[in-house]
């Protein structure tokens, strides 16, 4: 009882709960889902999401409507931005612990879930407002359900395949068509890969297949009906060709994968090492009671699908951690208290936490940062501190006591990530934030007074401010939505820099917010007067006089 809750309750509260306010909003992903929320609250309108006051049609909205409703519950702040995104976070970890109880008894499944809980890419990505995780916490619900209706072959209740099917609408409702893509073709893989092709039949279901419209087929009339070309943005553009193209991001190499995946497991691949040497060195089976085949399908799938991707984004990655953590609390449950291991394995802990040591150290030497060492170590302290335990601790404990090695690891693993947020917020608040800006705009800006965004277009700003900012020249992701607008909000709220030049030689007298010192540079070469009334080294909030 005292690992559960320590494992599945305390640590995953204080990690992906509590914490959740240690940093603002991130921009622009963070800044973006919540000033869509925001927007649905105040609008009214739950169909159609909007950004920035305009249609955006990129994503379905569950996860706007989560928030939202988060909003309306806590006000609108970082914590309730992030609330939905940590409860999924925490969701997977349930689910970690349930599949390795499955598989492999009690211990397997603490393990498992204490190590997703501390895999640096599930921290990370668990505690900001993206799509991701709440993606990954239903397409892995939905593909671990088909698996228990699978292995039943019949004879259980009907109530997992209709888990299959709902879970499978939400993760569609989350990100789309792929949320209802994996959980099938997962299973129908892994089916095909086993010799049982006959059993795929049994996925069909057609109460299921009623929920799953039921679910998600309400959301894509009402848009439709909305939005006239709703079906051909939103399947042909947002699903076929953001997967075919590069139209969403740069095209990387097909490995680009690899890297994150091993980065994404820190810190627990550095010990991995030792656990397999110190089971195999014992002659102890690493296959053990998983089904390896259904979890590296479930791996592989996700990895060789994103890696032929035109378009590869990091968190694509996120619903791989899960079979990951289960795989690894498998073998570190074989190796835990099972005697000792030579010190040479020790190395690769060493190497982590050096890399490690070196990355906290970067900012120091990042001139456009103007970090000092004075405000700078004291911050980087307790992670560093951290970094050194896992490099001695663990092994002493095993040494000493013959068992305690994984608890151990685990402990200063969440030392380690809790204690990295204190340097994160404040290295990446000042350019990744739009929350030290607005509030200098809340107490600089003259009553009344309208504000424009030059050459940015930050939703943060809008959101912490609670104005709506015209913006000029980055239209970006909102040109589908610019493009609906009639023509006289159009050329009020987006305009080019021609046009905000000519309006500023009208007007005599406009405030903006621009970033980087390359776009106040410019401003000058068109502006008669530029004065500076507040900046950070990456905002600058200007009074432009013509």
């Amino acid at each position: 009882m005292k690992g559960k809750l320590l494992f599945l309750l305390v640590v995953p509260l204080i990690l992906y709960i509590t914490l959740l306010p240690a940093m603002p909003l991130m921009e622009p992903d963070e800044a973006r889902y919540s000033d869509i929320s925001s927007l649905m609250n105040s609008t009214g309108d739950y169909v159609t999401p909007h950004l920035n006051h305009v249609v955006y049609l990129e994503k379905p909205p569950l996860s706007y409507w989560a928030t939202a409703l988060s909003f309306k519950i806590f006000g609108e702040n970082d914590f309730s931005s992030r609330l939905f995104v940590g409860l999924c976070a925490w969701g997977c970890i349930i689910l970690v612990y349930c599949i390795g109880v499955f598989f492999s008894g009690e211990k397997t499944g603490l393990y498992s879930a204490g190590i997703l809980t501390t895999f640096l890419f599930h921290f990370i990505l668990g505690r900001i407002n993206i799509l991701d995780i709440p993606l990954a916490f239903f397409v892995c619900l939905a593909i671990w359900a088909g698996y228990r209706h699978i292995q039943q072959e019949g004879k259980g209740r009907a109530w997992w395949v209709y888990l299959l099917y709902f879970s499978s609408a939400l993760a569609f409702l989350t990100k789309g068509l792929i949320g209802i893509v994996f959980p099938f073709a997962i299973l129908i893989v892994w089916l095909l890969v086993s010799g049982r092709w006959r059993t795929v039949f049994t996925l069909f279901s057609p109460v299921g297949i009623l929920i799953l419209l039921a679910v998600s087929c309400p959301w894509i009339i009402l848009a439709q009906r909305a939005n006239k070309d709703f079906l051909w943005f939103f399947f042909i553009q947002e699903h076929l060709l953001r997967y075919t193209t590069t139209m969403h991001g740069k095209e990387n190499p097909f490995f680009f994968y690899i890297p994150i995946l091993i980065a994404g497991t820190v810190p627990w691949c550095a010990f991995l090492f030792e656990a397999v040497a110190g089971t195999v060195g014992r002659k102890i089976s690493l296959r053990g009671e998983l089904d390896w085949r259904f979890l590296l399908t479930w791996i592989l799938f996700i990895f060789i699908f994103f890696s032929l991707s035109s378009s590869k984004l990091i968190p694509y990655m996120t619903p791989l951690f899960l079979p990951v953590a289960v795989i690894f609390g498998h073998l570190f449950n074989l190796y835990d208290g099972r005697g000792r291991t030579r010190r040479l394995v020790l190395l690769p802990v060493a190497l982590q936490s050096c890399i490690f040591v070196i990355l906290l150290c970067v900012p120091l030497f990042l001139a456009r940062h103007n970090i000092t060492a004075g405000e700078w170590l004291p911050r980087i302290a307790l992670p560093i501190l951290a970094l050194v335990m896992l490099v001695f601790v663990p092994d002493i404990v095993k040494r000493r006591w013959n068992k305690g090695w994984f608890l151990s690891i685990y402990l200063i693993s969440i030392l380690f990530m809790g204690s990295l947020l204190i340097p994160l917020s404040h290295f990446l608040t000042p350019y990744k934030s739009a929350y030290p800006v607005s509030q200098a705009i809340k107490t600089l800006l003259p009553p009344g007074e309208e504000l424009f965004q030059y050459g940015i277009s930050d939703y943060g700003i809008d959101f912490y401010s609670k104005i709506r900012t015209p913006v000029v020249d980055d239209f970006g992701e909102l040109s589908y939505g610019i493009e609906r607008l009639s023509p006289d909000e159009r050329s009020r709220y987006f305009l080019t820099s021609e046009d905000f030049f000519r309006l500023c030689r009208e007007k005599g007298d406009i405030y903006c917010v621009t970033k980087y010192a390359r776009r106040v540079a410019r401003l000058k070469e068109k502006i008669t007067e530029v004065q500076i009334i507040w900046d950070n080294g990456a905002y600058f909030l200007l009074r432009l006089r013509c």
